[in-house]
């Protein structure tokens, strides 16, 4: 049986009320929690992008029992690897070692702030993988000096470590990156329930590991309304991530998905009360092999109601069948 968790999705709320989501979702019953990590929404109507480390510390203090991951970070570009390895080192030891470091090779929309042009997604990954062996090195214990391709690192040390360490968790989404986090991940992370991208992890050295989805949903009474409300502020997900990493702007969104109808995201996205189209769509990620799913509520405003509907009926739907 997956575990299903939680997203305290940054680009749609800000954080007091992310953290008080997260609250909630530990009390309801997930199973684990996950938070982007943004400089921009994707859309203008999402409306937020609060610092995802900060909501974290805040979560790790306000909850007790859920687990903690970013969905994830980039460690390349708005932040070097030793910066991350000191976050994630701190908030392990806050949250008591319930967090997992979820890392990434980035997107143009939130890394663009802190870099001039944007590389290859042969070049992102490369950093990637540099970043992940300086983030273990730290991790590890001790100094770090290291001249890499991409990044120096002078003296480094972690002065509070946690007894263990966060996994680290690596997304993916085609071969090259699922070969990378096979050989560098603790658990894999990707966004389509694609059962290629499992047996390329695992083909690397991740058999056995957890593997991570994530997907949308849009609760509501009145089903309209929430294709309507998917359709404002998560049509960009119809689109390829290809496509969606080189963007730079919520501005280059808006006419990437000028054309996208709202038939096409009621298509793609659960949408409504019918708890059975949350598990028909659950049920696509745990035959292609993933162990845990995270699932987005659509609307900042609407975590509440979605919440109680979890607790009521949605997550015993998904443990029972």
């Amino acid at each position: 049986m997956m575990h299903i968790g939680y997203t305290m999705m940054t680009e749609q709320a800000g954080p007091r009320e992310l953290v008080r989501h997260v609250v909630e979702a530990e009390a309801v019953g997930f199973d684990f929690s996950v938070v982007s990590d943004h400089s921009f929404p994707w859309l203008e109507a999402q409306g937020h992008s609060p610092y995802a480390w900060s909501v974290l510390g805040a979560a790790a203090q306000a909850t007790s029992t859920i687990p903690l991951m970013t969905f994830v970070t980039c460690p390349t570009f708005r932040y070097h690897p030793a910066v991350v390895a000191q976050k994630a080192a701190t908030v392990q030891l806050l949250s008591e070692g319930r967090f997992r470091l979820g890392l990434g090779s980035g997107e143009n929309l939130n890394e663009h702030v802190a870099t001039e042009g944007w590389p290859s997604a042969r070049v992102r990954l490369d950093r990637l993988e540099e970043a992940v062996g300086i983030i273990r090195d730290l991790f590890a214990g001790g100094y770090v000096t290291r001249r890499g391709r991409h990044f120096q690192v002078d003296a480094a040390r972690l002065w509070d470590l946690p007894e263990t360490p966060p996994p680290i968790g690596i997304a993916a989404s085609g071969p090259r990156s699922c070969a990378l986090a096979g050989r560098h991940g603790d658990l894999l992370i990707a966004t389509e329930p694609e059962r290629e991208l499992v047996d390329a992890f695992d083909a690397h050295g991740g058999a056995g590991k957890p593997r991570f989805g994530q997907l949308p949903v849009c609760y509501d009474t009145d089903r309209d309304a929430a294709v309507a409300r998917a359709h404002e502020q998560f049509r960009w997900a119809v689109g390829g991530w290809h496509v969606n990493a080189e963007l730079p702007l919520p501005a280059g969104f808006e006419q990437a998905t000028a054309c996208v109808r709202r038939e096409d995201v009621a298509e793609a996205i659960p949408c409504g009360d019918d708890p059975d189209a949350v598990v028909k769509a659950a049920r696509e990620y745990e035959e292609a092999g993933f162990t845990d799913l995270a699932l987005v509520q659509i609307g900042g405003g609407h975590q509440g109601p979605f919440l109680r509907w979890a607790e009521q009926t949605l997550l015993p739907a998904l443990r029972e069948r």
